[in-house]
């Protein structure tokens, strides 16, 4: 069974994304634990998968209405999967961590107008984490469509705009990669032109992969 895992230029598309000043309005965990959390999910080194998980599935303890938290606890469970040789195990942290997710959605959704990290709405925040998510897991999963289509509902979201410069600009480099993946280099050309027109922090990573665009 191939194991779940997010390919490492797609971790670093994720954690570019949220590596932005974490507000503490209406929460009931504090923002340093937040960024240990965070830090141990964006990490690449054995073990932080679980410590990842850990961290996140403790702060979900804490405000377990939070759909940011169940977001990333649902992202990182998922994330296990890579941590056991033995298949059901897999599965088990796979689908523990797509059903948190899901929690998550319902969460957000009922509640648009919370914010997240700066500027970015926590609808948005959780949407990219599960699309991110979603398109990574194995194919056999069948998440990949719903992972598209939340990416799309985060780009042309009525918020989008005004989310933080580094969330808007990861969202475009993955809805890049993902048109890169399915063979429509204009669309891909076109969300990287758009992070390289703002300005924002991964503009350069966007001009590079611009380069290997076909013309």
């Amino acid at each position: 069974m191939r194991a779940f895992h997010i390919p490492t230029g797609k971790k670093i598309l994720l954690a570019s994304s949220l590596l932005l000043a974490f507000t503490t309005q209406a929460m009931a965990f504090s923002e340093p634990q937040f960024q240990t959390a965070f830090q141990q999910f964006t990490q690449s080194a054995k073990g932080s998968e679980e410590a990842a998980a850990n961290a996140f599935n403790e702060l979900l303890k804490q405000d377990p209405a939070s759909p940011l938290i169940m977001a990333y606890a649902g992202a990182s469970t998922g994330k296990l999967a890579v941590t056991t040789m033995f298949p059901w195990k897999k599965m088990s942290y796979a689908e523990d961590g797509m059903a948190m997710l899901e929690k998550a959605l319902q969460l957000a959704a009922a509640n648009e107008n919370a914010q997240g990290h700066g500027s970015t709405p926590v609808i948005l925040e959780v949407k990219y984490v599960a699309a991110s998510t979603f398109l990574a897991v194995p194919a056999f999963m069948n998440r990949g469509p719903r992972g598209a289509k939340l990416l799309n509902e985060v780009l042309e979201h009525k918020q989008f705009d005004k989310a933080e410069p580094g969330f808007r600009g990861s969202v475009l480099m993955r809805a890049a990669s993902l048109a890169n993946e399915q063979k429509r280099p204009e669309d891909a050309k076109r969300y990287l032109n758009e992070v390289v027109k703002q300005n924002a922090p991964q503009a350069e990573a966007a001009r590079a992969m611009l380069k290997g665009i076909p013309s």
